[in-house]
């Protein structure tokens, strides 16, 4: 079995200020770094840490932003055949900079994640046989994102879709084409249009997007939970309680370990669950990518809440 990502690959540049700057204000920053990142290439390192054979599809400038993030997902154990290096533009990047409250301005620059295009499906169908799940995210051109979810459903392989960033309007036909779809309270909201901040919310939102053609909606609440909705059943699975220090990448690491649990033959429940966890373990560390967790630390984790009757 093998997760296949068909998605964003971005480098993260962070500077630390006291406080956001106004509009033609200059301030003075504490710290700045660089950090691996996009929705695609951190859903594929969570799957990869877990494990489980992983393949990223893509695209990457020809800079050395190219060469590090590339250089990264191979060190997390990530096959990168798939992805293309873009010699015409540079790599994607997302500008952050990031206050002493922790709120944030950001600026993402798609580069070489928006000439994602026809070529990098052909390439996806290349690898779809025998997969357990392909990860689909909005970083990158939407009809893009439609035309891998058409290949992964002729090729008999599930679909799970994080409709990250959301749009105000996704595309009718991806909701059919999505056996499962993953938004957090946020995402939902824009897309059913409902406010959902609570699981009874959540409830109603998870049902308007089943409503539209979409196989299983799954609502992160954060701290609070998730609410799964299926054709057969409704359920709610807690947040696991930990120390969060970062949660940046906590949805990517539920995607990941979701996709890996379902692969694996496990149940829906079970890989919410696992779901949770991992989502949960990435918050305890700062980071992106270096902040997933590896499969030893789930086990342990998993271990650790069943011998609390959490689990």
């Amino acid at each position: 079995m093998k997760i296949i990502v068909f998605g964003s690959i971005n480098m993260d540049l962070v500077a630390k200020t006291p406080r956001l700057p106004r509009p033609g204000e200059t301030v003075s920053g504490s710290e700045f770094f660089t950090a691996p990142g996009g929705k695609g290439a951190n859903q594929a390192v969570a799957a990869a840490r877990l494990g489980v054979p992983t393949y990223m599809v893509g695209r990457v400038g020809g800079d050395s932003f190219g060469q590090e993030l590339q250089a990264s997902l191979q060190a997390a154990g990530v096959n990168t055949e798939g992805v293309l290096v873009e010699d015409s533009t540079s790599s994607g990047v997302a500008v952050i900079a990031v206050d002493n409250k922790g709120e944030n301005s950001i600026i993402v620059i798609p580069g070489a994640n928006g000439q994602v295009g026809e070529s990098d499906v052909e390439r996806l169908k290349q690898m779809l046989p025998g997969a357990g799940g392909l990860l689909l995210q909005l970083e990158i051109p939407l009809n893009a994102v439609v035309a891998a979810a058409k290949a992964a459903r002729s090729a008999g392989v599930r679909v799970i879709l994080d409709p990250a960033p959301a749009p105000t309007d996704l595309p009718p036909e991806l909701y059919q084409l999505a056996d499962i779809i993953t938004p957090n309270e946020t995402e939902a909201a824009m897309l059913t249009g409902l406010p959902v901040n609570d699981q009874e919310t959540a409830l109603a939102a998870a049902v308007a997007l089943r409503q539209r053609g979409v196989g299983v909606a799954v609502v992160k609440l954060g701290a609070l939970g998730v609410v799964c909705v299926t054709a057969e059943e409704s359920f709610f699975i807690p947040a696991f309680p930990v120390d969060a220090v970062d949660t940046v990448a906590a949805g990517d690491a539920f995607n990941g370990a979701m996709a890996v649990a379902l692969g694996s033959g496990l149940s829906l429940r079970v890989a919410v669950v696992w779901g949770a966890a991992a989502g949960a373990l990435a918050t305890t560390q700062p980071g992106a990518q270096p902040g997933l967790p590896t499969g030893a630390a789930m086990d342990a984790f998993l271990a650790e809440m069943g011998a609390r009757g959490l689990v």
